[in-house]
């Protein structure tokens, strides 16, 4: 029994964020952090893990550097790693992306009591694309906005969180499930996992790894490759400092109606 956690380094998008004049982000000059549903995603994985035993395995694309977030994660308590990374990956869009994640997920192997988990979106992007796009691509069933996950051999049952309330659906494993930040609340890395998370075995698949592999196009991966063109990118101007008023809520109402007067917006 595998859990299979595909997870992304995205850039820390509450501090500096620095476009290329291509309009693909430069994420070299910006500091990186796990993105966030991604962490409820692992979490999710290894509180299964500790109800059954199972191995968790962590799967992310980029640069050579992501071996950090990876230990980071074996840290948490994951038990392997695979860091995809190859020049002919750079710029991937989502189609692309999904294509090579699916791969080497495929290359791992899904077993019939299997789960692949993900965060519902990234940060940088916000298209929740490509979770679904890998389970379209291993032929697998997907939950997306996972609020509760419940395991019994190989039923799966998923309470859904939508905009206007909650849905439960049952499938059974493999299967592929995307979390949502009310799924739970990540773990922190502990003591023991930091000694031990460089003792972790991981692997790095490269370009020549995976591009047999029959889920991938290989005239569709890459930033020239991808089917997604950026018309253009760039940084939001920066919003001016808010106010608070003070008083009681008859008090902030006079305070208010009379800067908006003031103002001429009423």
């Amino acid at each position: 029994m595998k859990y299979i956690v595909c997870v992304k380094q995205v850039p820390d998008t509450s501090g500096k964020v620095a476009v290329k004049p291509d309009g693909t982000l430069d994420r070299a000059s910006m500091a990186t952090i796990i993105n966030p549903d991604d962490k409820n995603a692992i979490e999710a994985a290894l509180a299964l893990k500790d109800q059954n035993g199972a191995e968790v395995i962590v799967v992310t694309m980029g640069p050579p550097p992501a071996e950090g977030m990876l230990r980071e994660i074996m840290a948490m308590g994951a038990d392997r790693a695979v860091l995809v990374s190859g020049r002919e990956f750079g710029g991937s869009d989502t189609f692309a992306t999904s294509q090579i994640l699916a791969a080497a997920v495929n290359k791992i192997g899904v077993d019939e009591d299997d789960i692949v988990f993900c965060g519902r979106q990234a940060i940088d992007g916000d298209t929740a694309q490509v979770g679904p796009q890998i389970a379209e691509k291993l032929g697998i069933p997907q939950i997306t906005y996972a609020a509760d996950i419940k395991v019994e051999g190989k039923k799966v049952t998923v309470k859904r969180m939508l905009e206007d309330g909650y849905m439960t659906i049952e499938t059974q494993t493999p299967c592929l499930i995307t979390a949502i930040k009310e799924l739970n609340e990540p773990r922190y890395m502990s003591i023991g996992g930091i000694f031990d998370c460089y003792s972790k075995p991981m692997e790095v698949y490269d370009f020549n790894t995976l591009k047999d592999d029959p889920l991938i196009e290989l005239d569709t991966i890459g930033l020239k490759g991808s089917p997604t063109n950026i018309f253009a990118s760039f940084t939001p101007p920066q919003k001016g400092a808010g106010e608070m008023l003070q008083g009681s809520d008859q008090e902030k109402v006079d305070t208010l109606v009379g800067k908006l007067l003031a103002k001429h917006i009423i």
